[in-house]
Protein backbone atom coordinates (compact mmCIF):
# COMPACT_ATOMS: atom_id res chain seq x y z
CA UNK A 1 0.00 0.00 0.00
CA UNK A 2 1.43 3.71 -1.03
CA UNK A 3 0.42 6.47 1.47
CA UNK A 4 1.08 10.35 0.81
CA UNK A 5 1.54 12.10 3.85
CA UNK A 6 0.90 15.84 4.80
CA UNK A 7 3.47 17.53 5.31
CA UNK A 8 4.20 21.61 5.79
CA UNK A 9 6.55 23.21 3.76
CA UNK A 10 9.32 25.28 6.08
CA UNK A 11 11.91 26.16 3.00
CA UNK A 12 12.24 26.39 -0.60
CA UNK A 13 15.44 25.14 -2.45
CA UNK A 14 15.27 26.98 -5.57
CA UNK A 15 11.93 26.36 -8.05
CA UNK A 16 11.94 22.67 -7.76
CA UNK A 17 13.03 21.85 -4.08
CA UNK A 18 11.95 22.27 -0.44
CA UNK A 19 12.06 21.12 3.24
CA UNK A 20 9.00 19.94 4.39
CA UNK A 21 8.36 19.10 7.77
CA UNK A 22 5.83 16.65 9.75
CA UNK A 23 5.73 15.54 13.40
CA UNK A 24 9.64 17.90 13.59
CA UNK A 25 11.33 15.52 10.94
CA UNK A 26 12.12 17.15 7.66
CA UNK A 27 12.98 16.38 4.79
CA UNK A 28 13.84 16.93 1.17
CA UNK A 29 11.09 17.39 -1.23
CA UNK A 30 10.66 17.85 -5.18
CA UNK A 31 8.19 20.49 -6.56
CA UNK A 32 8.49 19.39 -10.06
CA UNK A 33 5.30 17.79 -9.93
CA UNK A 34 3.17 20.64 -8.39
CA UNK A 35 2.86 24.36 -9.50
CA UNK A 36 3.09 27.53 -7.00
CA UNK A 37 3.96 25.93 -3.47
CA UNK A 38 5.16 28.15 -0.93
CA UNK A 39 6.21 28.43 2.56
CA UNK A 40 3.41 27.28 4.85
CA UNK A 41 1.58 25.54 2.58
CA UNK A 42 0.74 21.56 2.78
CA UNK A 43 1.25 19.34 0.38
CA UNK A 44 0.60 15.82 -0.06
CA UNK A 45 4.03 14.52 -0.19
CA UNK A 46 4.95 10.79 -1.63
CA UNK A 47 7.95 9.34 -2.55
CA UNK A 48 9.61 12.31 -2.13
CA UNK A 49 7.34 14.49 -4.39
CA UNK A 50 4.82 16.92 -3.85
CA UNK A 51 1.72 15.80 -5.42
CA UNK A 52 -0.71 18.57 -4.48
CA UNK A 53 -1.48 21.06 -2.43
CA UNK A 54 -4.13 20.39 0.79
CA UNK A 55 -6.27 22.74 2.90
CA UNK A 56 -4.35 22.79 6.59
CA UNK A 57 -7.52 21.94 8.58
CA UNK A 58 -7.79 18.86 6.35
CA UNK A 59 -4.09 18.20 6.39
CA UNK A 60 -4.18 18.49 10.52
CA UNK A 61 -7.19 16.19 10.70
CA UNK A 62 -5.38 13.75 8.39
CA UNK A 63 -2.23 14.46 10.62
CA UNK A 64 -4.47 13.94 13.88
CA UNK A 65 -6.04 10.69 12.42
CA UNK A 66 -3.13 9.38 11.25
CA UNK A 67 -1.54 9.75 15.14
CA UNK A 68 -4.84 7.80 16.40
CA UNK A 69 -3.94 5.28 14.19
CA UNK A 70 -0.47 4.92 15.51
CA UNK A 71 1.27 5.91 12.68
CA UNK A 72 4.16 8.85 13.43
CA UNK A 73 2.59 12.30 11.48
Amino acid sequence: MCLAMPMKIVELRGESECMAELGGVRRSVSLQLLDGAAVGDFVLVHAGFAIAKVDEADAEETIAALDECGIDG
